[in-house]
């Protein structure tokens, strides 16, 4: 029987849309964070002395975030020309294969060095397709969306964020709450990795019962298509590119450093055990989740860019607050610290999405946002942890709070700069 298109794509299956898909590319993203920090180094770099493995670990970790942009722009090419559906749906599978791909890896005392060389090749296989997996999952919203709403549809993609973390740290607590060390360390760290197909199965199922959006109908009805969106980008919108990377580049930095950073820290140098740093970092993933909501519709009401602005001079102040707390080795003000910083990240991360969006036409829309926002990922995030545990290592925490500060300015810049014109939909 066929379906009626206005049910195809009712509100319910457009937000759960948008946002079962971007849980399931965070989860899995996820996963690979805690076990480049907990399990890698172990495993694929054994013969490095322990804060040289973390280092090589989380040096993999990065290579996602450099393959991203080519996920951007190969997906956007495509979701620009023939549509956001099926886009959607070839992203979902590119990253969900990587990632159980490295559930069945062999580890360095199997195989030597293809061990950790096809760690690489299945991190950079996450990285394309979270790249093509975010932009069109963005649009799915916002494209739906009345004008007054904008941001409140696009934070729905956004939420998929804390819920992929809250799932993949929640699934690495359970097993080490559930099993020995060894256990763990043996078989149990690839059960996260080989189950994530039972999601993408979902994600997959879901996906298909999406129609296109009215936005890129529109856009297709008025002959808007360009040959090749990423040189149109270039060409007309290089202003909307650079200055809308270096705008969200404060939000990776920010949320890595409460993440990667912090729980690599916590464990190797406040003595922390992995349990108690995955227990306050989950809670502390509970205010980034609830403040992505309320930021969306602050948003909605004074603008996107006017609430960017505002988190960002806020984030730029607690760059200076990172030794006083995470130094303390409290586990209460440590805890205090996480959750400042993951509320200041939902009140960054809940509007970008929409802004970055609107910074660009339907024509090119995929392709742009994707990229500043994933070229962003590169500049504030790619190298973020290793770059943090190096300053705090070699100077100080201090060092790593200056570190934010000046992300924090040169994104503040860039939105104080950037084109205030927004785009039809």
């Amino acid at each position: 029987m066929k379906n009626n298109p206005d049910q195809k794509n009712s509100l319910k299956h457009v937000l759960f849309g948008s946002l079962i898909g971007t849980t399931i590319e965070f989860f899995d993203f996820y996963i690979y964070a805690n076990a480049a920090v907990l399990v890698f180094p172990q495993l694929f770099f054994p013969n490095a002395d322990k804060t040289m493995a973390t280092l090589e670990s989380l040096a993999t970790f990065s290579i996602a975030f450099l393959s991203r942009p080519l996920g951007s722009a190969f997906f956007g090419h495509y979701g620009d020309k023939i549509g956001r559906k099926f886009t959607l749906v070839a992203a979902l599978l590119t990253m969900g294969i990587s990632t159980v791909t490295i559930g069945f890896l062999p580890s360095y005392a199997s195989v030597g060095m293809v061990a950790p060389l096809l760690l690489m090749l299945c991190r950079f296989g996450q990285g394309v397709g979270l790249g093509g997996e975010w932009g069109g999952a963005v649009l799915l919203a916002i494209e739906n969306a009345p004008p007054n709403k904008r941001a409140w549809y696009g934070m729905f993609p956004q939420l998929g964020a804390p819920i992929g973390l809250l799932l993949s740290g929640g699934t690495f607590l359970l097993l080490t709450d559930s099993m020995t060390s060894e256990d763990f360390m043996n078989y149990g760290w690839r059960i996260p990795f080989i189950a994530s197909s039972l999601l993408v199965i979902v994600g997959f199922y879901i996906r298909t019962k999406i129609t296109e959006t009215p936005s890129f109908e529109n856009s297709k009805k008025e002959h808007e298509e360009v040959k090749i969106p990423f040189v149109e980008l270039v060409k007309s919108y290089k202003n909307q590119l650079i200055f809308g990377t270096f705008a969200a580049i404060t939000t990776f930095l920010v949320f890595y450093l409460m993440t990667v950073f912090a729980l690599s820290w916590e464990t190797s140098h406040l003595g922390f055990n992995k349990r108690d740093a995955l227990l306050m970092q989950l809670f502390s993933v509970l205010f980034f989740a609830l403040f992505i909501p309320v930021s969306a519709v602050v948003a909605d009401k004074i603008g996107r860019r006017k609430m960017l602005i505002s988190a960002t001079i806020v984030i730029a102040v607690f760059g200076f607050l990172f030794s006083n707390f995470l130094n303390s080795g409290n586990p209460v003000l440590v805890t205090v610290f996480l959750c400042i910083g993951m509320s200041l990240m939902g009140f960054t991360y809940g509007p970008l999405g929409t802004f970055l969006s609107e910074l660009f036409p339907t024509n090119v829309r995929y392709s742009g946002a994707s990229l500043t926002f994933n070229m962003a990922g590169i500049l504030g995030a790619a190298f973020a942890p290793m770059i943090a545990i190096w300053l705090a290592t070699n100077y100080s925490l201090t060092y790593v709070g200056f570190y934010l500060t000046i992300a924090a300015c040169i994104s503040l810049f860039s939105l104080l700069v950037i084109s205030k014109k927004e785009h039809k939909f």
